[in-house]
């Protein structure tokens, strides 16, 4: 029976969205799928737009959730000691950070990935003494206001209502400015010109895969030069990994193959292993000047997402094995969205690992595209600064069957679209 959604309309806020994209409502989830009220099911390649990387409940998550609760577990404790949070720091310290070379202090924010970009960009300003930050165009790094000062894209920009976004200067990302043309010599030569009128800056920060500004992926040159190019100018490094983090690139951060060690890391969505709110910033150990609840919030720490996050550590990270299946399945995806690009004259692949898509060159054209694929039992959405993106987030536990499955739908779809659009032109 289909489910009642004109309470929707009566109560929820217009600035839900994805529910505008995906009209039906959704009852059960399970692994890379999702079955709404009618009984029909879904591939899901959105993942909770990168929340999701190990797949809707997770069995072994799940049976570690229900005996917390049972046992009457601690649920909110602000940021006291409980047991789980003892568990997961011990988790990622030992299967995250030693095995990396890293050494970092981890602080748990409040419980999404906004709040901890605000964390580090307060943090930056406060050991620096300067005030500036560089974000780079297309960025996305949350929706508050000093996050969004470093976001680039003018819509979301627009939702602050005329309030003040400033402290921040933005320049090109690598590829921005066209081929062949070297952005990192160009941000160098503006912020060692004396005249150019960019203030030092406290902090860069970049994401190594832009997820919703068009997937596109930093090279390790790039990464490398900025990183060189902070510590010259005596700026602080932040990687925001909140979407490209957690295996989505195919290693646990996405920075690793670049081999930099950034000063701060933030953070989220996949953190908790099982969707739950769970945000945290990554501090070298010297930056780490807080005064105690200088940046503090109701739900750091949530307990749950202890549990669940520790589970995620060691079922998928305490060996290589899950990082070796994750390159594997990147080649299954880069080739069936080449087929896609294929259909549509001038599209181009973008992204990295398993966070890959394909620039199709009109936002119109992808939205057609994504709304066909729901039509047929897929749940994916666009990216990019115009939505030109159809952009794949499959929970990376996906079988290579439901892959080429979910990847085969998909092409059908573009097929009929361009079908579509060309039998219109003619």
């Amino acid at each position: 029976m289909t489910a009642d959604t004109s309470v929707y309309d009566r109560r929820e806020s217009a600035a839900r969205s994805y529910c505008r994209s995906f009209p039906t409502t959704f009852v059960k989830a399970q692994g890379s799928e999702l079955t709404d009220a009618d009984g029909k099911t879904y591939i899901d390649f959105l993942a909770g737009c990168s929340s999701l990387n190990y797949g809707h409940n997770d069995p072994d998550m799940k049976a570690a959730l229900i005996d917390y609760i049972s046992s009457d577990g601690v649920t909110h404790g602000l940021d006291m000691h409980t047991n789980a949070k003892t568990a997961f720091l011990e988790a990622y310290e030992e299967h995250i950070l030693k095995p990396r070379g890293l050494d970092y202090k981890v602080m748990f924010t409040g419980p999404t990935g906004t709040n901890a970009v605000e964390a580090a960009i307060k943090l930056a300003r406060k050991v620096t003494g300067r005030r500036n930050v560089v974000a780079f165009t297309n960025g996305f790094h949350g929706m508050t206001l000093g996050s969004l000062a470093l976001t680039g894209n003018s819509g979301k920009r627009a939702g602050a209502g005329g309030a003040h976004l400033g402290d921040v200067t933005h320049l090109p990302f690598e590829g921005a400015m066209g081929d062949g043309v070297d952005t990192l010599a160009f941000i160098e030569s503006m912020l060692e010109n004396g005249s150019s009128g960019i203030d030092a800056p406290a902090a860069f920060i970049f994401e190594p895969v832009q997820g919703e500004g068009g997937l596109n992926a930093a090279s390790d040159e790039w990464m490398q030069g900025v990183a060189k190019l902070a510590k010259k100018l005596g700026a602080l490094l932040i990687v925001d990994d909140i979407q490209a983090g957690c295996g989505r690139t195919g290693t646990y951060f996405a920075f690793e193959r670049a081999g930099i060690v950034p000063d701060m890391v933030t953070q989220a969505k996949s953190l908790s292993g099982y969707g739950l709110p769970f945000a945290a910033l990554l501090i070298k150990p010297e930056l780490d000047v807080w005064k105690p609840a200088e940046h503090n919030g109701t739900f750091r720490g949530n307990n749950h997402a202890f549990v669940t996050g520790r589970v995620a550590i060691e079922k998928f990270w305490a060996t290589k094995d899950f990082e070796t299946e994750l390159q594997a399945k990147a080649t299954l995806l880069t080739t069936g969205l080449q087929e896609l690009a294929d259909l549509i004259p001038g599209a181009t692949l973008k992204g990295r690992g398993l966070m890959q898509g394909v620039d199709v060159g009109s936002g119109e054209l992808a939205g057609e595209i994504c709304a066909r694929a729901f039509e047929k039992g897929l749940v994916i959405e666009t990216s990019g600064a115009d939505d030109e993106v159809v952009k794949v987030l499959a929970p990376l536990t996906t079988s290579d069957a439901t892959y080429r499955k979910g990847l085969s739908i998909l092409i059908e779809a573009a097929r009929d679209v361009t079908e579509t659009t060309k039998i219109a032109a003619e």
